[in-house]
């Protein structure tokens, strides 16, 4: 198939490899290889362990395709080309719960693991390197494989460490939770702030002793060195692909025995005490329902707890995207999704009240949450709405606004608007001065609402402190 120049956009997060780049052109993500990146493309795919990965989906699917002309960026022309399969939404790793990073770290291990005795390693260990087909993690960058050579070390162990194994010694050993560390830095976090987190009793935790500190002392000792200084010191001491294999191999066993298991989480049992009566919840999920019908491409469900209504729309929709700010929630959720190897939810942990903004070289190399999920054909937001207004005194206009952002035009918004006099707004007020949201009540949602599309739905759940609407924005 032959691709044109015309409509290809360059792919922001992907400059870092000058051998190869990344474009968009129209559903195609295509990747472009200069000639040395080619002829490892060769080599890859006349591998045995390469097509297997891809089989098995543990890979990207991808092949080679034919430009009908020199892609954008400066003239260049590229040696070849190939198409990878497109992933149905990017995430970023500060947005995983923490078995999901655990398990991504493991499909980079056991992918390296595969590589290095057909002669292969990977440029690169980044978390970024890793995507989500809903609960299985997928490997995207193809273009970081190329051939070992003996005597040098893996050169992705400092950003797997830094993107990958940090956050979870952190979790695991701390309870920390990884996310705002990732999200403050695109290259993860630094052996040193290891190093001043895990000092003394600490230092001595599984994992600890040789990546965080030992780690940190070789790159102090070599910090005056050249890579290729370090690597005949590597090859004089006898350093060899079979040694590099070992490291993996105690990565992986490392990695396995990380766990965290958080305590009790007010909104892990939230579909217990949220209030609904079983009228209301038979209401509710029918007119979820008969929103999502029709095939969508993509479905949020924004506030997602549970995921009982992201599985909900997963029986009609192509894909769902389960957003919760709770990472235990989201955590549970995950593993409930891998038990079931569901392929069309993706959980994600996020406070919408402050959205993963862009990030990286620019503020683009890593796409914000909202342009990222501004095409969504089906937005759900159900007893979202009052804890933005109430619980984090964002102004109504506001919300209404980013609710209708995040979807495509003519998109659906499903939203529910909960009473003043509703149980959960009282407990919500109840913190809160008098007099503070004189502007919070179904008239002035609604008017809102009007504002933004048209009202195609209203329903009224029996308890009478609850309404839904389905909305057409932009219609």
């Amino acid at each position: 198939m032959a691709i044109s120049e015309s409509g290809v956009r360059v792919e922001p997060g992907s400059f870092r490899d000058p051998a190869n780049r990344v474009f968009h052109a129209g559903g195609d993500v295509l990747r472009a290889l200069d000639e040395t990146a080619a002829a490892d493309w060769r080599a890859l795919a006349g591998s045995e362990f390469f097509p297997a990965l891809m089989a098995s989906g543990r890979v990207c699917r991808t092949e080679p395709v034919e430009p009908a002309g020199p892609l954008p960026e400066s003239g260049r022309a590229w040696a070849a080309v190939l198409r990878h399969e497109r992933i149905p939404f990017v995430a970023h790793p500060y947005e995983w719960s923490f078995s999901m990073l655990r398990d991504a770290a493991l499909l980079h291990l056991e992918i390296l693991r595969a590589a290095l005795p057909a002669g292969f390693t990977t440029k690169d260990g980044s978390a970024y390197n890793l995507q989500w087909r809903g609960s299985d993690p997928v490997f995207i960058d193809v273009g970081s494989f190329t051939p070992v050579r003996d005597g040098e070390p893996w050169a992705g162990y400092r950003q797997f460490c830094q993107t990958l194994l940090y956050p979870l010694l952190l979790q695991a050993h701390l309870g920390l939770d990884f996310q705002p560390l990732l999200r403050a830095r695109v290259d993860g976090i630094e052996p040193e702030q290891m190093r001043r987190i895990f000092g003394g009793a600490r230092r001595l935790l599984p994992g600890v002793p040789t990546h965080v500190h030992l780690h940190g002392a070789m790159q102090r000792r070599n910090s005056g060195a050249t890579t290729t200084d370090v690597r005949s010191q590597l090859r004089a001491a006898g350093y060899s692909r079979e040694l590099a294999l070992a490291t993996v191999r105690g990565l992986e066993k490392l990695v396995r025995r990380l766990d965290h298991r958080p305590g009790a989480s007010h909104w892990a049992d939230y579909q217990r005490t949220c209030g609904y009566t079983g009228q209301d919840r038979a209401a509710k999920e029918q007119f979820v329902t008969t929103a999502v019908a029709g095939d969508p491409e993509l479905v949020l469900d924004l506030g997602a707890n549970d995921g009982r209504y992201a599985r909900l729309a997963a029986r009609h929709a192509r894909y769902v995207v389960a957003v919760e700010q709770d990472p235990a929630v989201v955590d549970e959720l995950y593993r409930a999704l891998r038990t079931e190897r569901e392929q069309r939810i993706l959980p994600l942990v996020m406070d919408l009240a402050d959205p993963s903004p862009g990030g990286g070289w620019r503020g683009v190399e890593r796409a914000g949450f909202t342009p990222r999920a501004a095409c969504a054909d089906v937005t759900l937001a159900l007893a979202l709405v009052h804890h933005l207004a109430i619980g984090r005194n964002v102004p109504l206009p506001e919300v209404v606004d980013c609710l209708a952002g995040w979807c495509a035009p003519g998109g659906r918004l499903v939203v529910e608007f909960v009473d003043p006099a509703d149980p959960m707004a009282v407990r919500l007020l109840a913190n809160k001065p008098d007099g503070l949201f004189p502007d919070y009540h179904r008239e002035e949602f609604e008017r809102l609402l009007a504002g933004r599309g048209r009202v195609e739905r209203r329903l009224e759940l029996p308890s009478g402190t609850r309404t839904l609407y389905q909305v057409v924005v932009g219609g």
